[in-house]
């Protein structure tokens, strides 16, 4: 059996205020060549004898082309554009324009557009004004001299071909621009949220995994001699399996709400599962939302934390704010290993992501060794700063979880 695919060759049609998707090959000094062609009329002077001094006129015809072209291709590129080898071929050009059309007059005038197309595409703003009026006035004065006032249409036709060719210039760069920062700030989007999603699913998977490796011991241990005990952590296996799922879907969604009374509790049934005795302390003002859910996640952790390494007898979780600021600590009596260094923002992958977020909201988390033995992590965050200034109903406010991360 073979498989095709069909594929649509129909062009899609431009939105409002939206870039196409496709802008084409950026533009090269190709595009002022045809440009050249203004100067047949003095290449057929030279040929047909109507030059005084041909050879003159010749090299002097050669060297306003060859520094065109050399001006032209450079001027596409930022930096050989800026160059200082540019800006002087650039004055050459000009001096070159200036003494063919007092030489000849005539069709050589028509050099002086040239001389404003390549200057129209090496200059740009602030410098551009006063260097397309100079280049103007110059052609001005020169066609006065050669062919009186009739010649001022010189004038009018280099400053239009100067302006013009800046112009559309300037608008090409500056839609590659935008485009070229759409792109980044796309990029960068995606980034952020692979980081919330790891971030998510490592606090997820990593603490609910510890819960129900715990109970799954209890419930062998009790197996038998307490039957009922046995069947009652396995309820309990299987609700947190189920919340899980949920908790899963949700992370995956983007609309996880996190809550401190919520993470609470999961705290008390995981430390009493691994028979670490529970002590909570809770103090202050009602939290917001936002903070409130970035410190479920610092409980989150620091629990699980407690729970795998520890070997506590007991652990005390302290909340304690005030109208401006939070705390919260996470103190275990246990021997275990540490998993942090006692320096801030520093430790494993939940530590670190924890730092991160509440950096982010303008907090801080500390981790290390207690005063006396143990493990403690404090978090302190600011209460004001943890609100999102956003409209209510955009992802940020439905999705408390990101606006830590930033």
């Amino acid at each position: 059996m073979s498989w095709t695919r069909k594929v649509s060759c129909t062009p899609t049609p431009l939105r409002a205020g939206r870039l196409p998707d496709t802008p084409g090959p950026h533009p090269t000094g190709f595009a002022l060549l045809p440009w050249l062609l203004l100067g047949m009329g003095s290449f057929s002077n030279l040929f047909q004898g109507e030059t005084a001094n041909p050879w003159i006129g010749g090299l002097g015809l050669l060297t306003f082309n060859s520094l065109y072209i050399y001006v032209s291709f450079r001027a596409f590129v930022k930096e050989k554009r800026e160059a200082r080898s540019t800006q002087v071929a650039l004055g050459l050009l000009a001096a070159v324009t200036c003494g063919l059309g007092l030489g000849y007059g005539g069709s050589w005038l028509l050099f002086f557009p040239l001389l404003g197309l390549a200057t129209g595409a090496v200059v740009r703003m602030p410098r551009l004004r006063p260097t397309g009026a100079a280049v103007t006035v110059l052609s001005g004065v020169v066609a006065f001299v050669r062919d009186g006032w009739g010649g001022l249409d010189i004038a009018y036709a280099t400053w239009i071909s100067t302006i013009v060719t800046a112009a559309i210039l300037s608008l090409s760069e500056a839609v590659r621009e935008l485009r070229a920062a759409r792109e980044e700030l796309a990029r960068r989007a995606v980034e952020e949220e692979r980081v919330r999603f790891s971030r998510d699913l490592h606090d997820l998977l990593g603490h609910t995994l510890s819960v129900i490796v715990v109970k799954s011991e209890a419930a062998r241990r009790l197996a038998a001699r307490d039957m009922d005990a046995a069947v009652a952590q396995v309820a309990d296996i299987e609700s947190v399996g189920r919340q899980a799922l949920t908790e899963i879907r949700e992370a995956v969604t983007g609309y996880r709400r996190g809550s401190l009374a919520t993470e609470l509790d999961r705290a008390h049934s995981a430390l009493a599962a691994a028979g670490i005795t529970p002590a909570f302390h809770q103090s202050g003002p009602p939290l917001p939302q936002q903070t409130e859910a970035l410190l479920g996640w610092v409980v989150r952790e620091a629990v699980t934390n407690v729970v795998r390494h520890s070997a506590a007898a007991r652990c005390e979780i302290t909340v304690s704010g005030s109208t401006e600021r939070v705390r919260l600590t996470v103190t275990d009596d246990g021997t275990g290993t540490p998993v942090a260094a006692p320096r801030e923002g520093i430790g494993g992958t939940g530590l670190r992501g924890m730092t991160e977020r509440l950096a982010a909201a303008g907090g801080t988390l500390t981790a290390g060794p207690g005063p006396r033995q143990g493990f403690v992590v404090t978090a302190e965050l600011p209460v004001e700063s943890a609100e999102l200034t956003v409209p209510a109903d955009s992802p940020e406010v439905r999705e408390p979880v990101r606006a830590g991360i930033g």
